[in-house]
Order: structure tokens, then sequence, then C-alpha cells
């Protein structure tokens, strides 16, 4: 590998450099109020730096998001403590989705077969109904259809069919999700 090579000024943050050093002083300051149900506070702040947040989205405090105008959150969905929505692609999350603490939404990676270490980003899309369990990577590319449930811990690198329970490194569908009532 050929690190002094590496060049990624194709890259397009989506925003100028003020708006990228705002968001972060943003997201370390008033974006961390300690106060627990200050849901809607973060969510204004993001719509104010571009997101798209549908209603009553509750996002903890400690949640880190790279860029918010490169990510759709729709209704009545929950991001826990210390989730990571590295969005140097589009992050779209559907409605009334779980994405449990400690867990990696990664839209980049680097090309393993590159001796100058090439940048590679792709979206990722996780859809309505889905529940991301604790401490899960979700990598790049990756589709995760409606009602599917990700294990805790799992690895993430191919789409995931809807209404499945999977788990694993790599996460593999286990068996079919049903609801009781």
């Amino acid at each position: 590998m050929n690190l002094n090579n590496y060049d990624q000024s194709w890259f397009s943050r989506g925003r100028n450099g003020l708006v990228v050093i705002m968001w972060y002083f943003v997201q370390c300051t008033l974006f961390r109020i300690p106060i627990h149900n200050f849901y809607s506070f973060r969510n204004f702040l993001l719509r104010i730096f571009g997101c798209k947040i549908g209603k009553a989205v509750k996002i903890r405090r400690t949640c880190e998001i790279t860029y918010p105008w490169k990510v759709e959150i729709g209704d009545y969905t929950w991001i826990d403590d210390e989730v990571i929505l590295y969005s140097l692609d589009k992050i779209k999350i559907g409605s009334n989705c779980s994405i449990t603490r400690r867990s990696y939404i990664c839209t980049g990676n680097h090309d393993v077969n590159d001796p100058d270490f090439k940048l590679i980003v792709k979206p990722i899309e996780i859809k309505d109904g889905t529940w991301i369990q604790a401490e899960c990577f979700i990598g790049q590319g990756v589709t995760i259809e409606e009602n599917c449930v990700v294990g805790a811990r799992s690895s993430v690198f191919k789409d995931l069919p809807k209404n499945m329970i999977c788990k694993g490194t790599p996460c593999v569908p286990i068996k079919e999700r049903s609801f009781n009532g």
C-alpha cells in the first residue's frame, strides 16, 4: 500500500467547508445537551443542516452523524446512543425503525486491491420496520428490506430480505419474523 498517492479530490462532502465545520461544532455542543428527552431540539438542529427527518423521530444525544445533509429518516424511528451514521454517501432509514446502541452504519470503505487505498462510497437503505440490534455493523451499498431484524453484533455486507430475523458475521437470514397479536 502506498498512502503517499492517496487522493480523494473527486469526493464531495455535499456542502462547503464552513458548513462542515459549523456542523461539527453544533454536534459537539448543542446537539449533546444532556437532557434526555430533547429529541425535537436535536431534530431541529439536524433539519437546519439539511437532514430530512419525519415526525416523532428520537435521536439520542451521543449519536454521531458525519454529514446530516446526506441522511433521511422516516417517521417514528429511534436512533440510540453511540450510533454512528458515517454518511459519506446517502443513508436512508425508513419509518418505525430502531437502530440500537453502538451500531455503525458505514457508507465508506477503501479498495483492498488498490495500492493507493482508493476511497469507495455507496449508499445504505434501511427500510420500514427494521430493528438493528446493539453493536451491529452495516456496510456500504447494503439494503435491508422491511421488517427485518439484525441480531446483536452482526456484520451486514449484503442485502437482507424482508420479514426475516438475521444474524451473524457475515449476517444471514435465520428465520421468518412473525408478529404476535
